[in-house]
């Protein structure tokens, strides 16, 4: 039987901790969490933060997960059910509208994009199969957002300073992300305008899926050559489409 290797276990059980977790966390607590020793706990975490498994945000003194491991989880999200089954629908979207369209998925405070359909002859957007972007900003990442407990919210957006921007508009305090939340529940859908990239636009949709933490998007450069309520309605049905492929 072959021996095991205690520093390769405890790192392991150090990266699925983080990954577990809504935000970032102090190397005491993991610690105290995964019964291993401080000292122990430190050393993990520098070196896996030297191959950027974990991140280390010095003025909070808190650890993340790192984009090597969102990298090697690819591996798996090539072949995982959400983006096969959701990769044709969203195409049959793309086709349907004339317009680009993507499947994202939650990490922490930020949407990492897993399908990217893009219209033909349309202008190229910062959306690609692995980039990620502030959830707040986009409408992929609002739709989850809505999604979540207002513990959940807070856990993500502990202060102000969360708030980054990418143009000159977007919510700069956590009671107007609240009130951006509360409507897109109310309606079902969540939008962006400008906030992403200046003169483009989007619509979401959550999934009902298993982790509630994905959402189809619909993008376009204003100003949009048709109807928004029929962009949502076909959006609607490509999102129950992908829903019960799913189930």
């Amino acid at each position: 039987m072959p021996r095991p290797v205690p520093a390769a276990t405890a790192a392991l059980q150090v990266l699925r901790y983080l990954s577990e977790r809504t935000s970032p966390v102090p190397a005491a607590r993991i610690a105290a969490d995964l019964g291993l020793p401080r000292s122990t706990t430190y050393h993990l975490l520098v070196a896996m933060a030297a191959e950027s498994f974990v991140v280390h945000y010095p003025d909070d003194q808190l650890w993340g997960v790192g984009v090597a491991a969102w990298e090697v989880g690819q591996g798996y999200t090539r072949q995982a059910p959400l983006t096969r089954l959701a990769r044709l629908p969203i195409a049959r979207l793309v086709d349907s509208l004339g317009l680009s369209a993507h499947l994202a998925v939650l990490l922490g405070s930020e949407v990492v994009y897993l399908v990217e359909e893009r219209a033909a002859g349309r202008a190229r957007l910062v959306t690609d199969v692995g980039v990620r972007l502030p959830a707040h900003l986009t409408a992929s990442g609002r739709a989850i957002l809505a999604g979540l407990s207002p513990a959940q919210v807070r856990a993500l957006y502990p202060s102000r300073t969360n708030l980054v921007r990418r143009t000159e508009v977007g919510p700069q305090t956590l009671a107007e992300l609240r009130g951006l939340l509360a409507a897109t529940r109310h309606r079902g859908w969540a939008e962006e305008d400008s906030e992403v990239t200046e003169g483009f636009a989007s619509v979401a949709i959550r999934l009902d899926s298993p982790s509630n933490l994905a959402a189809v998007a619909v993008t376009w450069q204003s100003p949009l050559e048709v109807d928004v309520a029929v962009v949502l309605d076909r959006l609607r049905t490509t999102v129950a489409t992908i829903e019960a492929r799913l189930r």
